[in-house]
């Protein structure tokens, strides 16, 4: 029996069940019901022919365009976890992070004691133009308010993002002072950043976080890449934990820059799509950079595409944890009514021909929750933990053993750092204490830290005993119950975070990651292993 009719042979069971069902109940002895529906040769015509019954005979008006939807999204579930259903209203959401930028007014903004707080103006948008400042709060949009209102995030989205060359205007309220500023602002384009950081850790070795894989990241990476080289780069660490992944090329590209012309960075294949080998070009302007790349358990498929490109043609050291294991090619088409498909079309395969996909089955709490299960087995504390299956070993043109059958192993094995992190530390992060706390602190000493400087700030601010208790006490308004003991526990982990989230509200992601990164254990071994190259 063809594999696709096994699969869609249950549905249409059902779907003929529930009709059988419905044809019985207006079974009685006065008046006979029974109808014979057409009999149809394709099993597509039997789905219309019962859709079509079900409109015209149910007891109750249905949506017939809901059951439609609803019986492609247990279709595609049925065939593995990555082909889904798009809704039409899902389709540009889900687009958004990948096209690398949206229309809108450019900031980034916060909900805090129910008044809208602009955490940053995206710099080349209309906001940071027309001088609206962090820390400015918007109290009126198109001359209505918008503080003390229990407006949501979505609602602000709606308001202020629209088609680029529209108007919104807003009332924005500075400092301390109570009169209102107005400002008309002409939506634009605004660029989504996917490079968070780009730096030197020390004077010869650079790092790079990238957080997805848009149609922007390969310029923005080798805008990184290309000014740390200047400032004397010699080895990059290339963070991409927690990177689920993104667009094929982007990645694709990015591997490029690190080999040498002929070698293979990707190949994928499936039943209908013969196989496609990618291999790098010439162009590479990092092939003498040493590497060092950094994975865990939620770096997913554009990210092992790298991270499978750089360990199977030996090209750098992968540290940290194993990564999620998607290995499997989505194709999306389009419907007439802007909804869309994405269907799995092939595997994609690293160089040495390992699949790296995870196995799955029809449950997918069981395979987006494995994560927990490597928790619980004790594979994220320990790497002989690491689940690997032997038939599924590969060697690299040096001789190292890898494995497929799910996500990359490293070559150095990180544990998940779980010093000071309390239930008392989780509950600041649940309640936005940090956050919150770091605006409002931000807020009313901006000057002062703008003024010394970012430089400055990493080498002297220090978040004091009174600081300390002041948020402390702080994050109990919020309502988080007081814990003496578990807080002295956590006390270097949240005096590393409020003074990051402090430089993040005067310097953004340049002051944010330098000073959160300075204390992540992951990082300081990646600069161990770095230094060793």
């Amino acid at each position: 029996m063809n594999s696709r009719f096994k699969i869609v042979l249950p549905i249409i069971f059902s779907l003929v069940l529930a009709a059988g069902i419905f044809i019985g109940s207006k079974l009685n002895f006065s008046s006979p019901a029974v109808r014979f529906l057409q009999s149809e040769k394709r099993s597509s015509d039997k789905l219309n022919s019962v859709l079509n019954f079900i409109e015209e005979e149910y007891v109750d008006t249905v949506n017939k365009k809901a059951l439609i939807e609803k019986a492609i999204t247990e279709l595609l579930q049925n065939l593995d976890p990555h082909s889904v259903y798009i809704t039409a209203e899902e389709v540009k959401e889900m687009h958004e992070p990948l096209e690398g930028n949206f229309e809108g007014i450019g900031i980034e903004f916060n909900i805090f004691k129910d008044t809208i707080r602009v955490i940053a103006a995206i710099p080349g948008g209309p906001c940071e133009q027309l001088g609206i400042q962090s820390g400015d709060k918007i109290v009126k949009i198109e001359g209505k308010s918008a503080a003390g209102v229990k407006i949501k995030n979505k609602e602000v989205l709606g308001k202020l993002r629209g088609k680029g060359g529209t108007e919104v205007k807003v009332s924005i309220m500075r400092g301390n002072s109570k009169k209102l500023i107005d400002y008309t602002i002409t939506r634009g384009t605004i660029p989504i950043y996917s490079v968070d950081a780009g730096y030197l850790l020390n004077k010869t070795t650079g790092y790079i976080k990238v957080s997805r894989f848009a149609e922007t990241t390969y310029e923005e990476f080798l805008d990184k890449a290309s000014q740390l080289r200047s400032e004397g780069m010699k080895t990059l660490i290339l963070d991409l934990r927690g990177n689920g992944g993104g667009l094929l090329s982007s990645a694709t590209k990015i591997s490029d820059e690190f080999l040498e012309k002929g070698q293979v960075i990707v190949y994928t294949e499936g039943k209908s799509h013969p196989k496609e080998t990618i291999a790098a070009t010439n162009k590479g302007i990092l092939t003498e950079t040493k590497l060092v790349v950094l994975i865990d358990e939620s770096s997913a498929s554009a990210s092992e595409i790298v991270a499978g490109a750089i360990q199977d043609n030996d090209r750098g050291t992968i540290v940290g944890r194993r990564s999620f294991g998607k290995g499997l090619v989505q194709r999306e088409t389009m419907f007439p009514d802007s909804s869309a498909i994405r269907l799995t079309v092939a595997r994609y395969c690293t160089p040495t021909g390992r699949c790296i996909q995870k196995p799955y089955g029809k449950d997918l709490m069981d395979y987006y929750g494995e994560e927990y299960s490597r928790y619980q087995q004790g594979e994220l504390m320990h790497a002989d933990s690491i689940h690997k299956n032997d038939s599924l070993q590969y060697a690299t043109p040096k001789g190292k053993t890898v494995y497929g059958g799910g996500g990359i192993t490293p070559d150095i094995f990180i544990p998940l750092d779980t010093v000071g992190r309390t239930p008392y530390f989780s509950e600041l992060f649940v309640k936005g204490s940090f956050n919150q706390y770091s605006f409002e602190y931000a807020d009313r000493n901006r000057k002062a830290l703008t003024k010394a400087g970012l430089e400055k700030f990493k080498s002297s601010f220090n978040v004091d005993e009174n600081m300390l208790n002041e948020f402390f006490a702080f994050s109990a308004k919020l309502g988080v119950r007081s814990n003496v003991k578990e807080a002295e526990v956590s006390r270097a982990l949240i005096k590393n975070i409020i003074k990051a989230g402090l430089a993040r509200q005067i310097w953004g992601n340049s002051g944010f990651y330098p000073i959160l990164n300075s204390e992540d254990k992951t990082i300081l071994r990646a600069l161990e292993i770095a230094n060793s190259l």
